[in-house]
């Protein structure tokens, strides 16, 4: 009341203020207030138990993105929403610390707030101080930021969290969503009631979210939406006169969603729900690749593995050319024979000839003949498949040179002469090591006006008499080497032609 003189009906109006509010007073029993405190802790303990109940769905989530780490999107977003919902439940846990002070604190004998039948604390802080605005915001902001976070999957969601007016009745004046709640009239222990009641509803909606978003990655995202005729051979590579088989089938794909494919244990990239597997081919022969494919379960539970493997042949790039006219195997030497069929491992070949021998494997072999005439070498893979002949002429080794002092005729110094002990029969221009040795000679020492000395040997080194002779050799001398006799590794004596040496 004001302070100063009243007039009689300034008195008049206190005293009838002073029994409307003591009328009020009486309108708000004590067994109405004992419920608004019983309503509260009902909300409290449910708010307790949707936190545990959201503790488990957070670590079966932290679960799931470890196996799932591209779904961590979801876990993002979940604790988004947690972290406006706490944003929310603190704001109005402060409102309610204060308005608990306000209100004298808890008297342990009622367990309540000293005051919770008070009717202005309520509007002073919340109308009077604007908190209820605050409050309002932060509700909507909050509802407004849930039903972001689930996109599709918030159609047909109607939270309990709102800031929606309650209607009013028939012929009664429409209050504002603060009003209503935390207005004239309103006891402070139905403004605590009613803040708790938010709590639970924030709690609630945060548990619906993140459950929501929980089940997104638990499951199945496996949609077949794409078709695809396949074709798969047990071989990509077939000779002729072989039969070529293939399974044809109708196969069907997420082309949305990329499984998780690894080829020995390394992944494999995917696109459009197709992976595409990639290796540089090396080692000649047949080759095997296997991996899995892991496939969601509809189920929600863990992705199922599928195994495969397939089959491929590598062959070492080539182009044959024959020369038809020098397809050549020489009597006395191993002959070196490489052998392959492209697509056909080595190790699958068998190797045979006429004409002759041949040994090795693994595609190098070694020929010998020992006749003048024709070789055939055969080529046949698994089941007695002819693969390919190749036919080929066997001659001799041919014909050395005689070479005495490195010269097969022509001029040299006497010095020269003089230092040799032997004679050679040497095979230039030959790509294979065929060794000759000089078994017979017969040599002429001819020196100006004196008669030709001739010597015979039988064998390649000179003989005391030779050497004794050679060691009179003076420029003028000619030496002659005739009747050379030579024999190579196929066990032919072969006459070499003569050498005539001018010593200078």
């Amino acid at each position: 009341m004001a302070g100063g003189k009243e007039t009689p009906r300034q008195r008049m109006i206190g005293i009838l203020y002073l029994v409307l509010l003591g009328l009020i007073a009486l309108n708000v029993p004590e067994n109405l207030l004992d419920a608004f405190k019983n309503i509260t802790k009902s909300l409290d303990a449910s708010t307790k138990n949707v936190n545990s109940s959201l503790q488990a769905t957070y670590n079966a989530f932290e679960t799931k993105i470890k196996a799932q780490p591209d779904k961590a999107k979801y876990l993002n977003a979940a604790k988004e929403a947690t972290k406006m919902t706490d944003d929310l439940t603190k704001y109005i846990e402060d409102l309610k610390v204060e308005l608990t002070q306000r209100g004298g604190g808890i008297n342990p004998e009622i367990d309540d707030i000293n005051a919770r039948d008070n009717l202005d604390i309520s509007s002073e802080v919340m109308i009077n101080g604007k908190k209820a605005d605050v409050l309002k915001e932060k509700v909507e902001a909050t509802r407004a930021k849930l039903m972001e976070l689930l996109g599709k999957d918030a159609a047909g969601v109607n939270f309990s969290l709102n800031a929606e007016a309650p209607k009013a009745n028939k012929g009664m004046q429409q209050k504002s969503w603060q009003e209503a709640y935390f207005g004239e009239g309103i006891p402070l222990g139905a403004t605590i009631t009613t803040l708790a009641k938010i709590q639970a509803d924030a709690k609630n909606a945060e548990n619906e979210v993140v459950k929501k978003l929980y089940a997104n990655v638990d499951k199945a995202e496996v949609t077949l939406n794409a078709f695809r005729a396949v074709a798969v051979a047990p071989s990509s590579y077939v000779l002729a006169g072989q039969q070529y088989k293939a399974d044809i089938y109708l196969t069907a794909y997420d082309s949305h969603t990329n499984p998780t494919i690894t080829v020995g244990g390394s992944p494999v990239p995917t696109k459009d729900g197709i992976g595409t597997y990639t290796t540089t081919a090396s080692g000649e022969g047949k080759h095997t690749i296997s991996g899995q494919l892991l496939v969601k379960s509809v189920d929600g539970g863990p992705e199922k593995p599928y195994a495969f493997s397939l089959d491929y042949m590598v062959a070492r790039p080539s182009a044959v050319v024959s020369p038809d006219k020098m397809n050549v195997l020489y009597i006395g030497v191993p002959n070196p024979v490489t052998v392959s069929a492209p697509g056909v491992p080595t190790s699958s070949l068998n190797v045979s000839m006429s004409g002759g021998s041949i040994s090795g494997s693994a595609g190098h072999y070694t020929v010998r003949v020992s006749s003048v005439g024709g070789a055939k070498i055969t080529v046949t893979g698994e089941k007695g498949m002819v693969l390919g002949a190749s036919d080929f002429r066997v001659k001799r080794i041919p014909d050395p040179k005689a070479q005495f002092g490195g010269k097969s005729g022509g001029s040299t110094s006497a010095a020269n002469i003089r230092a040799q002990d032997r004679l050679f029969a040497k095979l230039d221009n030959f790509d294979f090591d065929a060794k000759f040795n000089v078994t017979r000679f017969t040599i002429l020492i001819i020196k100006p006006r004196q008669d030709a000395i001739i010597y015979s040997g039988s064998s390649g080194e000179l003989t005391g008499a030779m050497k004794s002779a050679l060691n009179t050799v003076t420029p003028g001398t000619t030496v002659v080497f005739k009747d050379v006799v030579a024999v190579g590794p196929d066990g032919t004596p072969r006459g070499l032609d003569a050498i005539v040496l001018s010593a200078n």
